[in-house]
Parts: C-alpha cells; structure tokens; sequence
C-alpha cells in the first residue's frame, strides 16, 4: 500500500524541483465526494480548498462524471481544427453569458494559457507592446504572464517582449496605503494611475489586465466601481481593459456573476479557466469579435475545448445556474465570515479577515509597535494545524502570510459549521 511519505519520495525524485508540495508533511488525495476528501492512508479532511479553485461545484459531482463518461464512449480528442459539437455548445453558452457584445470564444487549457493569448490579443489588436497590470497580481507561469505578474515570490523571470507598469492596487494592510478607507482609495489609485500614464508610457497603451479579487495576492477586494474608475482614464487611451476572472468568475463571489460586474464596466475581454471544468483541464478567452480578428496568423488549439473537457465544462456551467450556485456562494460566505468574526477580532496576530462570497482569507501578522508586519512562518503554522485538524485551506499573499479559504460553491450549512469549527480549533492550537 501507497503512503503519503512513500509518494513523496517518488514525487522528489521525479517532479521539478521548483515544484514544492503545499505542506511540510504533505499529502496524496486519493478519492473525494462532495466537499470530503480521502488521503491514500484514508484519513478524512474537508476540502475548503478544491484544488485551488478547481473542483468548483464538488468532487465526484454525478451530473459531471455522467457527461464525462458518455463523452468518453464516443470520442476523447479532435482539437479545434473539427466541428465537435460540445466545443461549440459550450462556446455559445459562455459568449451569451460574458456580457461582452458580439463576443466570441477562444478555448485553451490553463488560465495561464488564456491569459497569455489575452495579451496577445489585445498587443496585436492596439499595435503596442506596452501594457499595465496591478501590483500584487498572479496571472500565470508562462514568459508574458510572468511579465504581469506582480508578486516577487512567484516570478521566474523578467525577461519579456513586453513594456510593463504597475499601478496600486487594492492591497492596503503592510502597505504604503495601510488605513487608507474606501472612499478615498480609488481616489488615490486612478491619480496614480494618471501619473503612470503620464510619465511611464507612450499614451498607446495596448490594456489593463486586473484581476476583481487578487486571488494568489490574497484575497485582496477593492471598492466597488474601483476598476470602473480606472477605466474612464484609460478609456481617453484607447487602452483595452482584460478581465482575468479565473479565480473569480462563475458567481464565487456571491454579489455577482463575474467579478467584473462589480466594477460597473464592461471589460473587452475576460479570461477563464480553473471551476468551470470542476476539475478538467478547460480555460479560454472572451473577446469582442474585432478584437478575436487582430490576429491574421493561422491558429488552433490542441486541447483547448477538447470534446471531453468541453461535456465537464457545459455539465458545470448549467449545474451553477439552475442550482443558483451563486446565492449560495454569497449565503455561505456570509456565514463563514460570521462564524471566523470573533476570533479575527480576538487574535492579536490576525490582522484581518477579508473576502466576499466563497473567496475569504485571514492575513497573518505581527506587530512592532504601530507597525503591522506580514508573518508567513505563523501563517504556515496555521496552514498545517488546519490540516492537522481536518480541514485544506490554502496558502498565499505578497508575503505567504494569507491565509486563503475556499469552499465548493455547493458548500452546506453544515459543511460550513464544521469548517469554522475545525479552524477555530487550528487557531486556537497556535501560541
């Protein structure tokens, strides 16, 4: 029988090295049902986590596993170059549901895929190199994603084709922005957006890319309408303005749909990917048709919208909808935050709790006087006790000290008291 120290040797041995298991005595999930998970040892955990974001709507959901399996007795793989009918299906549903006019889909495998080919998009559609994204932000591991990524901890490279500025993003706590309220944030944000724009760009700017809520930043939400008011400045460009809703989209938040309707815009593109395949591999872009006709070479996907992925994703999206998966997500995480409210207030090293709909986190500080300062060594503490205890919650933040909390969408009343209750006593393990 396989364990979880013997498959950590063999994944030492084989996998990258960069490639770092998410705890410090990790595990293997073996088998999952609902909101539960197994380990190969047959330990028992509550996932709050999903793989990240992935397994959106549960692990093992009957309506996803019966379309997967009667896509797989007809035909597993054709790429973009054949007529598959799921593909096409799927595109359709996302276009109507995007809110971006005459908008058309472009299916890959990764959010850190689509993200790539939004920014080429919207470089080819504005003929400019030069492009803004947010301090603080994730968007992926690949060369022009990298570029945009704001977070030192996860960059590998700076090399890059691109000409890239940062503006401030909503991140404030163990910032220069640090008590500053909502209502004057987005204030000082766009004044600092204007100045870049002023002194650190052409004026041709080719777009903002942004996430609504900085996932691997933390959980970091900014005001209502924030973006929306960085976009009457950059409208005055012509600059193109990039949704990354991989982490946000499909009603997570609760408020909304997409992450962007907050935001009272429109973006001219959105990317996708993580949920909406409950856990296969299914990605893509949505962009204005003339934006989709910038690019002139020949093109296609190898496994973007593949039939397989295509049946998941199609199964998932319309399992959200007629469950009205988004209410819950916004029922559930207020009883989530309600239920963590005490104990942030009463834990001198929690430095805030924070989130909307089923995107929580809890910020893991200490305190030098007035100075709060960013702890990951408490947070990976914290990491592990909630493991220790039953419970997979993830870890991320510009330092590593947030602590990140994400239910399936289909997350019950009880699943939710037994996640409090488990990393109440994880918190309360801690000195």
């Amino acid at each position: 029988m396989q364990t979880n120290s013997s498959l950590l040797n063999r994944y030492l041995s084989s996998m990258a090295p960069y490639l770092k298991p998410l705890y410090d005595t990790p595990i293997s999930i073996d088998q999952g049902d609902g909101s539960y998970v197994w380990d190969v040892e047959g330990v028992e955990y509550l996932d709050f986590f999903g793989g990240v974001l992935t397994t959106m709507i549960g692990h093992n959901n009957s309506e996803v596993t019966k379309a997967i399996e009667s896509q797989a007795n007809k035909v597993l793989h054709t790429s973009t170059l054949y007529l598959s009918e799921p593909m096409i299906e799927l595109a359709e549903e996302i276009a109507a549901i995007s809110g971006i006019p005459d908008a058309r889909v472009f299916f890959t495998a990764s959010g850190s895929e689509a993200n790539d080919t939004a920014l080429m998009l919207a470089t080819n559609f504005r003929s400019s190199n030069e492009v803004l994204a947010v301090r603080n932000s994730y968007h992926g591991r690949t060369f022009a994603t990298q570029a945009v990524t704001g977070q030192s901890t996860w960059l590998a490279s700076r090399i890059s084709g691109l000409s890239v500025n940062y503006v401030q993003g909503p991140y404030r706590l163990s910032s220069p922005f640090e008590g500053v309220p909502d209502e004057n944030i987005t204030e000082m944000c766009v004044a600092d957006l204007q100045q870049i724009m002023d002194t650190a760009t052409t004026g041709e700017v080719a777009c903002l890319i942004f996430e609504p809520i900085q996932g691997v930043g933390g959980y970091t939400v900014p005001p209502d309408g924030f973006y929306g008011s960085m976009q009457k400045i950059l409208s005055n460009y012509g600059a193109l303005i990039i949704s990354d809703e991989v982490q946000t989209g499909w009603g997570r938040t609760g408020e909304h749909f997409w992450g962007y309707q907050a935001h009272g815009i429109t973006p001219d593109m959105l990317t996708f990917a993580k949920g909406v395949g409950n856990g296969t591999a299914l990605a893509g872009v949505v962009a204005r048709a003339e934006i989709m006709e910038s690019i002139n070479a020949l093109n296609f996907s190898t496994f973007g919208g593949n039939p397989l992925s295509a049946a998941a994703g199609l199964a998932t999206l319309r399992y959200v909808v007629e469950n009205n998966l988004q209410d819950n997500a916004k029922t559930m995480g207020s009883r989530l935050i309600t239920g963590l409210e005490s104990v942030a207030e009463e834990t001198t090293w929690i430095g805030e709790l924070r989130g909307r709909g089923l995107m929580i986190a809890l910020e893991i500080v200490n305190h030098d006087g007035d100075r709060v300062i960013p702890d990951p060594h408490k947070a990976g503490e914290l990491l592990e006790a909630c493991k220790d205890n039953g419970i997979l919650v993830g870890k991320a933040g510009v330092y590593g000290n947030v602590i990140r909390i994400a239910p399936m969408l289909t997350v019950t009343e009880e699943e939710i008291d037994s996640g409090v209750s488990k990393i109440l006593k994880a918190i309360h393990s801690i000195q």
